[in-house]
């Protein structure tokens, strides 16, 4: 999963540096977001929620013919519908750009009256017709993340979105040392070459995975039956978790909706933000996430004993997640000047993009130590078969984080990055951007942040009432203060390592983590030690 991930900040900072903050970056992640919306929908964590329960269950009872069959069923009734859905957003993909961006409708004037060079919203389309067939795809690669999920194989389902990311990355690298032209040009081959490079990344991602679907499941026969055993009840449990995932997306939906009507650049400045926001989140939240699910559907007992067994399990995990999730939390805050810098500050894309980029970060940093919990406390629902939950919680994260952010997002707008007069510490102070570099994105980041702790609370109070309390403060306690304190002889020396933008970000960056790390395994903090165990026992351990 960090493969993937490095990979993915990759692929964003190479797009970054082709075009900064702009009309490309602005076009590849409303091109991405609309298709990858359906593929989280029906893939991913709704999949994931509804399926592995089931699934799990029948491998663990040795009835793996009966899972088998369950496998192939899904299997065929997933690519019937994703074949379907594909082709209407091929054909509606105008109405869908003019829906979910609408800030992008009046380009085609700018562009008339020579106020713009890029007409989004044509482009756009285009680009989502080229995406969409990829879902399908990508979709049925999150069935085979369940199918080896469930026999405990984590390394290739996870590993397989690099193939993804680096056809992107190969597509848009190949296309952008040949392109010649005008801007406008420039950028609808850049743009059409990063959906032809993810259609072509889509198929591999799938690809490389069946292989090892069909030796752990024995071979598997598609089908379009509902009349195999656990069909049912997997679809009776997905409607609820695709709506959980449906909120989330649209939640996603609105701040691409709002960040539309702000300043050209918006758009792709949340992406970048959201993108460095989300690492931890997928790398300790979701990977524990992941892993935990299919144990926490193998436990036995009455449903008292169950519930005493699923809170115990996630509160050890909890703790094993926020020893990571908490100094990241701290050095995005403190260091993230320098890590956006390391990351995305090559190119066009420049000082005054990575104070932008940083402060969105910063926002949505508040909320993540809320986001990966809930995670986590999500798979404790969907082992016990409630995914209609979840479903009802995030939609009230939607609302207040959609609420919240609008209203924060009008406020933010009105400051420019040019009028920040912001710690010296942080980074480099003295830059020129133009008045178009406002902070609206950050209002909206700090909405989803808020939101998310709402969200926690009510998944907390929620395993209460099932006799399933699970305390992840307990562990917070512990890792916080011990961040900060590791933190203070790091925090300043952004500005003073000499060198490019990557030396000075990574330097403090390694330092503190190699601080905070030594300092836990002297004090002795369980998970410090938990984890050398593991390192220890791993590299022991004979290859095979």
């Amino acid at each position: 999963m960090l493969a993937s991930r490095v990979l993915g900040l990759v692929r964003e900072a190479v797009i970054a540096s082709l075009a900064g903050a702009g009309a490309l970056a602005d076009v590849v992640s409303a091109a991405f977001r609309a298709p990858n919306a359906l593929q989280n929908l029906l893939g991913d964590q709704a999949l994931s929620a509804s399926f592995i329960p089931v699934y799990s269950r029948l491998v663990g009872e040795g009835r793996r013919r009966e899972a088998g069959a369950l496998a192939g069923a899904v299997f065929g009734l997933l690519f019937a519908v994703m074949a379907a859905l594909s082709l209407l957003g091929v054909l509606l993909a105008p109405w869908l750009v003019r829906l979910f961006f609408p800030g992008f409708a009046g380009d085609a004037e700018a562009v008339a009256a020579g106020q713009a060079v890029v007409d989004r919203l044509a482009l756009t389309t285009r680009a989502v017709r080229i995406s969409f067939p990829m879902v399908a795809a990508i979709t049925l690669s999150a069935w085979c993340l369940a199918i080896l999920n469930s026999h405990r194989r984590f390394l290739l389902p996870y590993i397989a979105p690099c193939f993804w990311n680096a056809s992107v990355i190969a597509a848009v690298l190949f296309v952008g040392a040949r392109v010649t032209g005008g801007e406008a040009d420039r950028v609808e081959a850049l743009v059409l070459a990063a959906c032809w490079g993810g259609l072509l990344g889509g198929l591999l991602q799938f690809g490389v995975q069946l292989p090892s679907v069909l030796r752990a499941t024995g071979g598997f026969r598609p089908a379009f039956s509902l009349r195999v055993p656990g069909v049912r009840k997997t679809l009776t449990r997905l409607w609820p978790a695709m709506a959980g995932r449906g909120a989330g997306q649209l939640g996603a939906y609105v701040d691409g909706l709002l960040a539309s009507l702000l300043a050209e650049g918006a758009v792709g400045v949340l992406a970048w933000g959201q993108r460095l926001y989300l690492l931890p989140i997928s790398l300790f939240g979701v990977s524990v996430a992941a892993a935990e699910l299919p144990e926490l559907a193998r436990l036995d007992g009455d449903e008292q004993e169950r519930s005493k067994a699923a809170a115990r399990r996630a509160e050890r995990a909890a703790a094993a997640m926020s020893f990571l999730v908490s100094p990241t939390m701290v050095g995005y805050l403190a260091l993230g000047m320098g890590i956006v810098g390391a990351v995305y500050r090559y190119g066009a894309f420049d000082l005054g993009d990575n104070w932008l980029v940083y402060l969105v970060l910063a926002a949505y940093s508040f909320g993540l130590l809320a986001s990966s919990a809930s995670r986590l406390l999500q798979s404790v629902f969907f082992s016990f078969g409630d995914t209609r939950s979840p479903a009802r919680i995030v939609l009230i994260r939607l609302v207040i984080a959609a609420g919240l952010g609008a209203g924060l997002m009008t406020v933010f707008d009105r400051v420019a990055v040019a009028d920040l007069r912001l710690p010296g510490w942080l980074g480099p102070t003295a830059f020129e951007a133009p008045d178009g570099l406002r902070l609206g994105a950050v209002g909206l980041a700090l909405g989803s942040a808020v939101g998310s702790w709402f969200e926690l609370a009510l998944l907390l109070r929620g395993l209460r009432r099932r006799n399933a309390p699970v305390k992840p403060w307990r562990a917070w306690g512990r890792h916080l203060p011990l961040a900060i304190l590791c933190l203070a002889p790091w925090a300043a020396t952004q500005t003073l390592v000499p060198g490019p933008p990557w030396i000075a970000g990574v330097v403090p960056v390694v330092g503190f983590a190699v601080t905070y790390l030594g300092a836990a395994n002297v004090l002795k903090v369980p998970e410090a030690l938990a984890l050398r165990r593991w390192l220890i026992e791993t590299r022991r351990r004979p290859s095979t």
